[in-house]
């Protein structure tokens, strides 16, 4: 592997070198009021990413495995009933973890390359009378498969069926990279981690919690104290942390956010949709298949590329890695070995992905691929030079 080239896995990404500088910095007093200058700036920063007006902002040292676990110790109690969709191999780690908690989890099993189902939602929910779900699980990006899904039509979902019980949204993989609107679609829990769409290394759970999902803390039994927001926020009110956190992280975590806000949000999801656009269109000239099902699901952070029956996919991420030093994702759970991964998000232009369009094309006629040298390429170039970016400021 080589640290002169970008690298194409869905996370971590590559780390802009201003943010790399702004986590750099001399220790303090993190008990002291400068870090709450650092502390109290990213939190607001976050919340203006996640379209919140009123959203609590909570950044613990972990990852978002972290924030999953925040979600669902701070807001429920063990044997409570819980509605989610196994999709993908994250999806499914959501699922293993209720269960790891001792919560009555329902699955709705779901094709893998397919998006949550709201309809199916909806008609579980509805026959709900007695209320007995407390919250519903939804993954928007599915990092394994490629493959969002819509959540605001899960909202409607419950909207639609008078359905009280609380919204957690997975935006691990999207958050930063793609429109999410927390207050719009209702959501009452949104993670998500420093390391995918704000640019970061892996090190911070960053979760948004509704004023519902606050007012559910005061009754929740799960046990929890690392990841305990009420002790999370008394000490942001003395501009602290019950224990020691990672200040260069938040450091750079308002530095991403600064970034973000001042390339525009709209420019950032446009940037990110048509980088991923270039890509799908390399993935067609190459004769290739998505495994995310059709375009309505197609995710702008990751495309997972499947490959012909009997050859191995994980051999193309193997050989990038060994003999160009690029870095690809590999196939998770039950597309292992069936699709290799292209990561497209966080910091990442044009000129970048047709290198990593690139890398990927030779290791495929490098093994054998009945592909031709150079289509992807083209087919990516013809895409950019059509859809140059508008109004979009140089985030580097």
């Amino acid at each position: 592997m080589s640290f002169q080239n970008p690298v194409f896995i869905p996370g971590p990404t590559n780390i802009p070198e201003s943010l790399r500088k702004a986590c750099d910095m001399p220790t303090i007093d993190h008990r002291s009021p400068l870090f709450g200058q650092i502390l109290h700036p990213a939190r607001e920063g976050v919340r203006k990413v996640l379209k919140s007006e009123s959203a609590e902002i909570f950044i613990f040292p972990s990852t978002g495995t972290g924030g999953w676990e925040t979600a669902l110790t701070n807001t429920l109690s063990a044997g409570d009933k819980i509605l989610a969709a196994r999709n993908g191999m994250f999806s499914h780690r959501w699922i293993d973890m209720c269960q790891r908690h001792d919560l009555d989890v329902q699955v709705v099993e779901t094709p893998w390359g397919k998006g949550l189902p709201a309809d199916r939602y909806e008609e579980i929910l509805t026959a709900d009378t007695n209320h007995e779900i407390k919250a519903v699980l939804a993954t928007h990006n599915e990092t394994a498969t490629g493959v969002k899904s819509d959540i605001a039509a899960v909202r409607r979902a419950l909207d639609a069926a008078g359905h009280p019980a609380l919204l957690f949204v997975d935006g691990v993989s999207s958050i930063a990279s793609m429109d999410f609107r927390m207050d719009e679609w209702g959501v009452d829990v949104a993670v998500t981690g420093s390391q995918k769409g704000f640019m970061l290394t892996a090190g911070l759970a960053i979760v948004g919690f509704s004023a519902k999902a606050m007012a559910a803390t005061e009754t929740a039994k799960l046990p929890r104290t690392f990841f305990d927001v009420h002790d999370m926020a008394k000490g942001y009110a003395a501009n602290a942390y019950p224990y020691t956190p990672a200040v260069g992280l938040l450091n750079g975590l308002n530095e991403a956010c600064s970034m973000l806000l001042n390339e525009g949000l709209d420019n950032v999801f446009a940037r990110h949709t048509r980088i991923a656009e270039g890509v799908r269109a390399a993935v067609g000239a190459w004769g290739l298949e998505l495994c995310a099902a059709n375009p309505s699901v197609y995710s702008d952070t990751v495309s997972a590329i499947k490959t012909p029956e009997g050859f191995n996919a994980t051999d193309i991420v193997t050989h990038a890695a060994e003999k160009y030093g690029v870095a690809f994702g590999v196939g998770l759970g039950e597309v292992a070995g069936k699709v290799f991964r292209i990561g497209h998000l966080g910091s990442l232009t044009d000129v970048m992905a047709l290198s990593g369009i690139a890398t990927a094309e030779m290791c495929m006629v490098d093994l054998g691929l009945d592909i031709k040298l150079g289509s992807g390429v083209a087919a990516a170039q013809d895409f950019y030079r059509g859809h140059t970016a508008t109004a979009q400021k140089d985030a580097a």
